[in-house]
């Protein structure tokens, strides 16, 4: 097959680039640049889109014998990623820019110019599993090291984009990744894990958000309001500073009556109000999802032992039933809190509560190891047996 093989400059790529030349592919190395300005985004090793980086897929690339070039992709990026995450963070969500890059521009920009082009697929260097099911269809199912599993943030595949990826590391661990590297004299070996956002140059999103957000800002300060008494405890200077669950940096004047901890509870952009109360106020059992997307047939009941959903990028899984409501207004389905939405739904009860899920965050839906689909959580609440318990 000819196979793009997507080089971030880290050690996974590269050696998954290694491994698709190995196999007989015929590759080409393809680094994408992200940033309109790659002086802003951050350097060295936190990031994965700096010039830096680049010089290192570069790098690997000819010590693998493989044809390599740069695509800019800084306008796509900016507008399917930077920009949703500055919408979303106005409007009191919590996004995961690294899934919607995967959606919108490896798995779309990269993957639709690559089939243009002739190629047959894209290979990353993501940590998951595909295999082909009974039923002809390819699954993704999570890596052989689950510290290192990926699937979360490529839940978002769809069913094509799945018949046309590659991610030859998903039965290996990290370890082994780093020997294979330095065997192979890839000067990348014992380069340190991205991690963080990208495109946030010193990892302070509420700073880099203010500055950027300008106008679009929904507030630059409110109250901070107990949730149990209605008191204000506290003021701040803008919403886009806080997330659900968030304990850290409230600053509040006043201590809460019962003198236990505050957690971030809601976040109301509109009036600038944000609620705190004590940590069980976290605990939700039941979601609402809406724009999901399926990794392969769409389900109607997803329930049994081997039901699960994870709602963090490291998350636990949790135990759950999940029931798929299509776009039919008619079909006579409660949505869970106040939240309404005219596309197709997902509505999940969590048999194992969870803690401090914030509207914006990916609900990934498992059976077993295999990735069934994902949805954006609308809304949370809690069912009044947890209310009792809570209590």
């Amino acid at each position: 097959m000819k196979v793009l093989a997507a080089m971030s400059g880290g050690v996974d790529s590269a050696v998954a680039a290694a491994r698709a030349a190995e196999v007989g592919h015929d590759v080409t190395g393809i680094h994408l640049a992200l940033s309109r300005n790659p002086k802003s985004y951050r350097t060295g090793a936190r990031g994965c889109c700096t010039i830096e980086d680049s010089n290192d897929a570069r790098r690997a690339a000819d010590i693998i014998g493989i044809p390599f070039y740069v695509w800019d992709l800084s306008d796509r990026f900016h507008e399917d990623v930077v920009e949703d995450f500055m919408d979303e963070y106005a409007a009191g969500r919590t996004p995961n820019p690294c899934l919607r890059c995967n959606e919108k521009i490896k798995f779309a920009a990269v993957l639709d110019r690559g089939l243009a082009l002739g190629f047959d697929a894209v290979a990353t260097g993501h940590y998951a599993q595909l295999r082909t099911g009974a039923d002809g269809l390819i699954e993704m199912h999570r890596a052989v090291d689950m510290g290192k599993d990926q699937s979360y943030v490529l839940g978002v595949l769809t069913q094509d984009q799945l018949a046309h990826s590659l991610f030859p590391l998903g039965d290996t661990t990290k370890p082994v990744v780093r020997l294979e590297a330095a065997e192979r004299g890839l000067l990348v070996a014992d380069k340190p894990d991205s991690h963080d956002i990208c495109f946030v140059a010193d990892g302070d999103n509420a700073g880099w958000l203010k500055e950027k957000l300008g106008d679009r800002n929904p507030n630059t300060g409110g109250d901070i309001v107990d949730s149990t008494t209605g008191d204000v405890l506290g003021q701040h200077d803008g919403t886009v500073g806080f997330t659900i669950g968030q304990r850290r940096g409230l600053r509040l004047g006043v201590p809460a009556a019962d003198g236990k901890p505050r957690f971030v509870l809601d976040i109301e952009p509109v009036s600038g109000t944000v609620s705190v109360g004590p940590r069980e106020g976290l605990r939700i059992d039941r979601i609402a999802g809406i724009k999901p997307r399926w990794c392969g047939t769409v389900p109607s009941v997803l329930d049994g032992p081997e039901v699960t959903v994870q709602l963090r990028a490291h998350g636990r899984e949790h135990r759950a039933n999940v029931r798929v409501v299509p776009a039919d207004p008619s079909s006579g389905s409660a949505s869970i809190g106040a939240d309404r939405h005219d596309g197709p739904r997902v509505e999940i009860e969590l048999l194992d509560p969870a803690e401090g899920i914030a509207p914006g965050q990916a609900a990934v839906i498992y059976d077993g190891t295999r990735v069934v689909g994902s949805a954006t959580i609308s809304a949370t609440a809690r069912s009044a047996e947890l209310e009792q318990a809570s209590a």
